[in-house]
Order: C-alpha cells, then structure tokens, then sequence
C-alpha cells in the first residue's frame, strides 16, 4: 500500500477487529494483535512501519510508553499494598527478584547475548499485568483465593516492573555513555535524579491544579495528557531516556494524592491506552522480521520452560513460605504467569535505542519477548482450566448473584441467598447503601460496576448471574448491558423500576435491554420495598410429595410471592415473567411472605428502630 492514510485505516480496523474477536471468545486480544501483525508484516509485507512513519516511529513508540506506563502507574495505591495479603507483598519483591534472576542467566547462556542485554530481558519478563491476567482468570476461574492473588499481583507488579525495566535500562545507557563505571555510575544517577524530581514535581503540580479547581472538568484530560508530554519530553531534555521514570513516578504520585478525583483521567487513559496498545501491537509485530525470527532456532522454548518449571515456580514457593496455601494452589499459582503488553511495548523500545547505543545483540530482544509472550499467553491459556480441575482448585459453574444496589430490597434477596451459600456481590455508589450492607454481612464493591475501575477491581469469580435490583432505569439497563456478555442472556434479571411501570410506552424501557423480569410485571421495586416495610420477610419453604407448589400458593393465597426456587442437588432459579418452571418435591422455595398476625410490627415501632449516625466511605 502506497497510501499512508489508507494504511493507518486499515491498523485501526485491523486493531478494532482483534479486540473484537478477542472479547467475543473470552481471549486476550494480544493474541490475535500479535497474530495480525505478523501476518501484515513479515508474512505478506503488507504492512512496513519503519517505512511508514519513517523518523516519527521511534518518538511515536517512546511517547505510547509513555502513556501506557503512566495510565498503569495511575492504578498502583500504595494503601491497597498495605492491605494486600503477604504472599502477594513477597511475589511483587522476593518473586520478581527470583524470576528477574532466573531467567537473566537463562538468557545469557542459550541465547549466548551480553549481560547486559540477560539482565535487562530478565526484568522485562518480570511484568505480567492484568489486560492478559483477567480473561485468563474468567477462563480458568480458580479459586477465589487464587484469583485474588493472580489479579492483584498483575496489577502492582505492572507499573512497578516497568519502572525496574526502566531503571536497569537506564543504567546500562549511563554505562555505555560514560568513559568508566565512576562516570557511568554518576549519569545513572543523574538520569535518577531528574526522572524522580520531574516525576514528582510534575505529579504534585498536577495534583494542586486539579485540587484548587482551576482546570474545568472538560479541559482536565487534555491538561494531563499535555502535563505528561511535557514532563516525558522536558525529562528527557535534561537527562536522556530519563522521561519513562519521570512519568511513572508522576502517575504514582497522583495515585496516592488525596482529594484528587482521578477516576475521569483514569477512564480517559484507559481508552487512550486500549486505542494505542492495539495499534502498538500490530505495528510490533509487523516489524518482526522472518530472518530473526528463524536466527532464534530452539532457544525461546527452552527459555520458555525455564520460565514455567523453574522461575516461576521458585517464585511462587519462595513467597508463599509460612503462608495459608496448600500445596495445590502453589502449583496453579506457579503455572499462571502470561506476559503482556508492557513487555512488548518496552522491548521494542529498548531494542532500538540499545542498537543505537552500539549493542549488536539488541535486535534480538524483540523477537525474543514476542515469543516469550505468545508461548506463554497460548500455553497457559490452553492447560490452565484443565490444570484447575485436575487439582481441584477450580470453581464449579458460577452461581453467585452479582446485585446492582446494596438497597433494602437488594439486601434482603442477598441476605436470603447468601443464608443458601451462595455469594453474592453488591454494588453501589452510595455509601450509606453499602454501609449498611456490610453490617449486615455481606460483600460489597463501592463503586459503579460498568466504570472502568471496576473492570479490574471488580471479584466477579463464583459469580454468573446478575440482579439489577436498583431503583434507577438506566443502572439497571446499563449493567445489563455490560455484563450480558459476561454471563449470558439467560442470566440478567432485572426487577421493574418506576420507570418500567410507566403507562406510557414512550416512558418504557425495551424488553431487550433490561433481561428477565424477575417475579413477574405485577412486582416492581417500589412494591417490593413498601411489603418490606410493612413486615413482609423472605422466608424459605421445603416442597415435599405431601405438600407441592400448589399447595404452598394455595395456603398463602395472595400473600406469598415466589422469588427463587433451588433444587436438591443446589441450582437455583429465578421467577420470572412468562416462566414455565415447575417446582418439584425437594425443591426449596424462596418467597416473600406476609407476616402472620402476630409477627406484625406497629408501623410506628419500625420508624422508631435505632439507626446508626451517617459516616463516611474507608
């Protein structure tokens, strides 16, 4: 292709196409970025990036990272690794160290490059990160404990193993520049002393701009996106290749202010980074070449299982020593290690600048990391479930309840579920909500759970079905949408909000955007919240050959409504509008039952119940 718009065209349809696919079949969509760039590049030659961008392709890579490692600094809150378990603390310190060690000599020795280039790699495989770890864990779905430890290990060791990447490139570029290691040693530490005071200071003036209110709300994306430019850019300036740590430093600053609201630069560089990693890739890829590729013969597999029965495994050991795991979780948590995006970004970064720097080897680096990342991505993605099952660390089919609201309708159906055990998750954005959910036991996530922040944070493992109890149309519809993928259509229940009870059809919401009606259209949330306050209780009823489902609605008559119905053998079901289900003897009945004459509670002694002072959100 001659046309360099058509052939930028034709990167984002291809990028939009990958992640697509990806999403549709539960993969991480390196895979097929990484698969659709070698396919353009080396394989057809379609595509030619150095070609296309000529000069501007290595700044274009450089300023992506940049991005890239500021948008993952922005996640890592140090109080979340305070509160992290210490098995998760000594793999983000004690496992990366053995790991960055392990694989150094590896890579020295049959790959037969300096050691500087070793070391370097050895660091570049340390990062993991959670856009590979978390479609991995929906596939597998491990324990929840494991989960926990894989998700949170991805997302701090992202940011903090690309500033390791960092620092150790940075040191070798200040030894090769420098006439010995005295003078090299210095501008190591020159390069330090600038990316840490620009990262800094850049990350405070940012946060006191934002704090006073003196950037408008629509304008705060493009002031830190200009902030960041200007810090990586005047970084560099006074301290070459210096921009990287400036601009990770300053991402992890704002991630620990107080009173800055980051979830809206957060969101923005979450998108921007999914538009660059996209293109990144396909541009990475194609610039492998079939000649570096071949030149590698057998050593990327043998460096591959060094990496899986060695690095990792001493790794996890190492950490987990004097901890509550069993020998069968160590051994799917030293299986589970698939390397990503910050890896391939980083790399080819690196490779260019280190042959400039006069290391002949440094080519091979990314082909190297490209084959690290697929073998691993494949492998573990491949054996992963299988290895689960086989040592009995897998969940069994999710039937917990996602439950949008932490409300008093929300929490007494969770209340009721959870007495059957199963888990239940609320979500809410009002504390007061998910307050009052916690003191009554139950699990909570504070937050929106269709934000972006969710998507990371959100422990959906143990959880297939979704219940949008909330008062609010748009929440309930909104979560649907986005979790319809994830759990199926057959498992979005909605319960009528006032809006879905408007006689107006132009009031209504359609049927296809809020899932199953749960308890049928004569039920809506403003009813169920009014029999709650007049005394109706959840309760549960055993079905026998004596006394069937008939004859529970014939004994209440009109003061019973059927929520849930669970079989003997723990499968549940939901009531719902235009349902055929049959309960059966055995089955267990979920219902919401008048109270009996002498249950019933003055409506003036249920004002008067005690209520604990409003507080304010850990």
């Amino acid at each position: 292709m001659t046309s360099v718009s058509l052939t930028i065209a034709m990167i984002g349809l291809v990028a939009f196409g990958c992640q697509w696919l990806a999403w549709r079949v539960r993969l991480p969509a390196i895979l097929f970025l990484l698969g659709a760039g070698i396919v353009l590049g080396p394989l057809t030659s379609i595509l030619s990036p150095d070609e296309l961008f000529g000069d501007l392709l290595f700044p274009l890579i450089s300023l992506s990272v940049a991005i890239i490692l500021f948008e993952g600094s922005l996640t890592l809150d140090f109080s979340e690794i305070r509160s992290q378990r210490a098995v998760v603390q000594r793999l983000i310190l004690l496992g990366s160290a053995v790991t960055w060690g392990v694989v150094a000599i590896a890579a020295h020795f049959l790959l037969n490059i300096e050691w500087e280039l070793s070391i370097l790699f050895g660091a570049i495989t340390v990062v993991t990160g959670p856009t590979v770890i978390v479609p991995m864990l929906r596939t597998v779905r491990p324990t929840r404990n494991i989960a926990n430890i894989l998700r949170w290990e991805g997302i701090l060791i992202d940011p903090l193993g690309a500033l390791l990447v960092v620092v150790v490139y940075e040191f070798i570029v200040s030894q090769s520049q420098a006439a010995g290691l005295s003078h090299g040693f210095l501008a190591f530490l020159k390069i330090l002393g600038v990316g840490t005071a620009l990262g800094l200071l850049g990350g405070w003036s940012l946060g006191f701009i934002l704090k006073r209110g003196w950037v408008p709300a629509y304008l705060k994306n493009l002031a830190t996106l200009s902030v960041v430019f200007a810090i990586f850019g005047l970084s560099d300036y006074l301290a070459h290749e210096s921009g990287l740590l400036a601009v990770t430093l300053m991402g992890m600053w704002l991630a620990n202010q107080k009173q800055v609201r980051i979830e809206e630069i957060l969101n923005f560089k979450e998108n921007l980074s999914v538009v660059l990693i996209s293109g990144l890739f396909v541009l990475l890829a194609a610039r492998l070449t079939l000649d570096d590729i071949i030149a590698l013969g057998w050593a990327p597999l043998a460096l591959l299982a060094v990496m899986q029965l060695i690095a990792r495994p001493a790794a996890v050991w190492l950490s987990s020593i004097g901890s509550s795991l069993n020998w069968r979780e160590k051994a799917l948590l030293s299986w589970i290690a698939p390397r990503g995006i910050v890896a391939a970004a980083v790399s080819a970064l690196f490779a260019i600048r280190l042959q400039e720097a006069g290391y002949e080897t440094a080519h091979t680096l990314v082909p190297l990391t490209f084959s690290v990342i697929i073998g691993t991505v494949v492998l573990q993605s491949a054996t992963s479930r299988g290895l689960a099952r086989l040592l009995k660390v897998a969940e069994p089919s999710p039937s917990g309840f996602l439950i949008v609201g932490a409300n008093p309708v929300a929490r007494a159906i969770a209340q009721a579920l959870q007495a059957q055990d199963y888990r239940v998750l609320l979500t809410d954005s009002h504390w007061e909500h998910i307050r009052d959910a916690r003191m009554d036991g139950l699990d909570t996530f504070f937050g929106n759970p269709v934000s972006s922040y969710a998507d990371h944070h959100l422990d959906l493992m143990g959880i297939g079905k979704l219940l949008a109890l909330s008062p609010q149309a748009g929440n309930n519809v909104a979560a649907g949408m986005r979790f319809r993928s994830e759990f199926g259509d057959d498992n979005i229940y909605t319960l009528l909000s006032p809006a879905d009870t408007d006689t107006a059809e132009k009031h209504q919401l359609g049927s296809g955007h809020r899932g199953q009606v749960l308890f049928g259209q004569n039920m809506s949330y403003s009813k169920f919240a009014s029999l709650l306050a007049q005394g109706w209780e959840i309760r549960e009823t055993k079905l026998t050959d004596a006394f069937g489902f008939d004859d529970f609605l014939q004994v209440h008559e009109h003061n019973v409504v059927p929520l849930f119905a669970i079989t003997p053998k723990g499968r549940h079901q939901a009531f719902v509008e235009d349902g055929q289900m049959k309960p059966e003897a055995g089955w267990k009945i979920l219902s919401l039952t008048a109270p009996r004459p002498d249950e019933i509670v003055p409506a003036k002694r249920r004002e008067g119940r005690a209520t604990l002072p409003p507080d304010n959100p850990a």
